[in-house]
């Protein structure tokens, strides 16, 4: 008589993948695959306790390590028949050739009538689909995982171009007021007083929108450099000028 084991409890739940059923000539036949569980625990599901197989592979990584630590890692492979001969090998051949780690259980419910190597057909159609559903959640995962990484890091970046970008506003308005005050000195003029600009709401952009505020502020700052300069040039050509009308002056004087 067999042992009951342990049953999976609700959090182990999550980490079993199951197969359709499949029927033939009142036989049964029901796969489940973990990556995660114990083959004792996945044998020992209640929905598989009146089974009349219960057929179980397993690939593990092996605590042993390799002598030659580029080489490939080693597995603890292992299966059992439960009374099906050789059923639980296949299983353990799936999972080699499906390169995958964990354990999978063929759950087969005898009806009465033999039906010949359908038997295996059967089990391992099964095995391979509980093996490409948790694939498949594997996948799934993973990109839910790298959206989220993406989405952190774009609010990261969002939040240093919004920075960035008021600083450049405050920048910018710094250097118009240093240009306008320039050119009133340059012209002799009264400096014109500049009208803040209103602030941009940023947060409302997109992060698209924002790089290209970014390019169009480094732009604008480039731009007043530049008129600065030009200021700058004349206002050095109107001191020279001054400074040669003295030195003639002075030696008008001094004759």
């Amino acid at each position: 008589m067999r042992k009951r084991e342990r049953s999976a409890t609700p959090a182990d739940s999550l980490e079993i993948f199951r197969s359709k059923r499949i029927e033939d000539r009142e036989s049964v036949f029901v796969a489940a695959f973990s990556p995660t569980l114990p083959v004792k625990t996945l044998q020992g599901l209640d929905e598989f306790v009146t089974a009349t197989h219960r057929i179980a592979a397993w690939r593990k990584p092996s605590r042993q390590r390799s002598l030659r630590p580029e080489s490939m890692v080693l597995y603890d492979l292992g299966h059992d028949d439960d009374g099906e001969k050789w059923a639980g090998s296949r299983l353990k051949s799936i999972l080699e050739d499906m390169k995958v780690e964990g354990v999978i259980v063929v759950a087969r419910w005898y009806g009465g009538q033999m039906i010949g190597p359908a038997r295996f057909a059967h089990i391992e159609n099964t095995a391979k689909e509980a093996v490409r559903k948790w694939q498949s959640a594997r996948e799934e995962l993973k990109t839910e995982e790298a959206a989220k990484r993406r989405k952190v890091e774009q609010d990261a970046e969002r939040q240093s171009l919004e920075l960035i970008l008021k600083e450049r506003d405050s920048n910018i308005f710094a250097l118009r007021g240093l240009l306008a005050r320039k050119k009133a000195k340059l012209e002799d003029t009264e400096v014109a007083p500049l009208t803040p600009q209103r602030p941009m709401n940023y947060a409302s952009m997109s992060l698209e929108t924002l790089k290209r505020q970014e390019k169009a502020r480094d732009a604008t700052i480039a731009s007043i450099l530049h008129r600065i300069n030009d200021v700058e040039d004349q206002m050095k050509k109107m001191d020279a000028l001054e400074d040669a009308k003295d030195d003639l002056f002075d030696g008008i004087e001094s004759k």
